[in-house]
């Protein structure tokens, strides 16, 4: 209850903003050639996507939100940061189910967070964005689902969306998840 006796009730909605940028080129040529934060860096100097995605929704893992409350409350967890995070992409078209642990496709690929990602926004902003960027030889499938987890070791994913984003055969393409809660 506030000063006047009247129930204060706090919202919270989990939002999650998804787009992906398809690129020509590889962008592992130039990481190889001129290390990592660089050649992402030159990669994307001057170059604009031939197709672009933005879409919203997905799901909140269970794992996802035990892993998150763990780290809240001080408990041993990976952390969801540059050095771990990653995002899978997957060809499964099965339904999300918040018990769910990882992507259902038989084809699937994971890819560390380009240099600087994850990045948390302002305080204002509530928000969080994880970015990945697959080359050429990478997830050359369907992809009809993606997830964001801690790592190789730990694989708790935080989420995970049944999303048609097309079928890859080469180039880059750049999936950026902008999570916020609000």
């Amino acid at each position: 209850m506030d000063a006047a006796g009247i129930a204060v009730r706090d919202e919270m909605r989990w939002r999650c903003v998804t787009t992906l940028c398809k690129f020509h080129g590889d962008i592992e040529k130039y990481r190889r050639v001129f290390g990592k934060a660089l050649g992402e860096r030159l990669f994307f100097q001057n170059r604009q996507p031939f197709e672009g995605i933005v879409q919203e929704g997905n799901l909140l893992l269970q794992e996802g939100v035990q892993a998150i409350w763990t780290l809240v409350t001080g408990g041993s967890e990976t952390a969801f940061n540059n050095a771990n995070a990653r995002i899978g992409v997957g060809d499964s078209s099965a339904a999300e189910a918040d018990t769910q642990t990882g992507l259902q496709g038989t084809s699937t690929a994971f890819k560390a967070m380009d240099t600087g990602y994850p990045v948390v926004g302002a305080l204002a902003d509530k928000k969080v964005t994880f970015r990945a960027t697959f080359g050429d030889a990478e997830g050359n499938f369907a992809w009809e689902e993606w997830t964001v987890d801690n790592g190789a070791s730990a694989n708790k994913n935080l989420n995970r969306k049944v999303q048609a984003l097309g079928t890859k055969s080469g180039g880059s393409w750049q999936l950026t998840v902008d999570i916020s809660l609000a």
